[in-house]
C-alpha cells in the first residue's frame, strides 16, 4: 500500500456553493471536523485549528494556512507544520477539496491529502501518520454530507 496520499470521493446533497462554505469557513468547519478553527478563508490566510476540550485545558492546536480558495469549486490548505514556520511541501500536508456539481442536484466532493513522504519522516512514521489520517478523515468526512445538506436546507 502506498502511504503518500489519501483520496476520498463523496456525494453531498447540497449545492457546490453550500459545500464550499462548509469546507472553507471556520464556523462551518467546527461543526464537522475540528473543535476550534481560527483562520481567514482566503489564499495565504494563516491560523490554526484545534482538537480537544479547550474549556478543560486539554486541546491541541495545529497550524493551518489556506493555499487556494476558488468558490465554489476548490479549497485547499496546508497543515501540521510547526508553529512559527511557513508551510512548505517539506514540513506540512496538503489537503485539496475539489467540488463539482452533479447532474440532477448535489455536489461531488473529492478530497486528497498528500505530502506524507515529503516530510522526511522514516517509513514507520509515514505509515503511522498516514494510518492516523486515514482513520481521522474516515470519521470526520462521514459527518460532512448530513451537515452540508442541513446547511443547504436552511438557505
Amino acid at each position: 500500500m502506498e502511504h503518500g496520499t489519501i483520496e476520498r470521493e463523496i456525494h453531498i446533497d447540497a449545492s457546490p456553493e453550500v459545500v464550499f462554505d462548509v469546507v472553507s469557513s471556520p464556523e462551518h468547519l467546527r461543526e464537522w471536523w475540528p473543535d476550534e478553527a481560527e483562520y481567514p478563508a482566503v489564499p495565504g490566510g494563516a491560523g490554526r485549528i484545534g482538537f480537544g476540550d479547550f474549556s478543560q485545558g486539554e486541546g491541541t492546536w495545529v497550524q493551518f494556512v489556506v493555499v487556494d480558495a476558488e468558490p465554489p469549486r476548490l479549497f485547499s490548505f496546508r497543515w501540521t507544520h510547526d508553529e512559527g514556520e511557513s508551510a512548505t511541501p517539506s514540513n506540512s500536508l496538503l489537503v485539496v477539496f475539489t467540488l463539482e456539481p452533479v447532474a440532477g442536484g448535489g455536489t461531488l466532493l473529492r478530497m486528497t491529502e498528500s505530502g506524507f513522504r515529503q516530510r522526511g519522516w522514516d517509513e514507520a512514521k509515514v505509515i503511522a501518520q498516514h494510518a492516523d489520517h486515514v482513520s481521522g478523515w474516515d470519521h470526520f468526512l462521514s459527518r460532512l454530507p448530513a451537515y452540508a445538506a442541513q446547511v443547504g436546507a436552511r438557505t
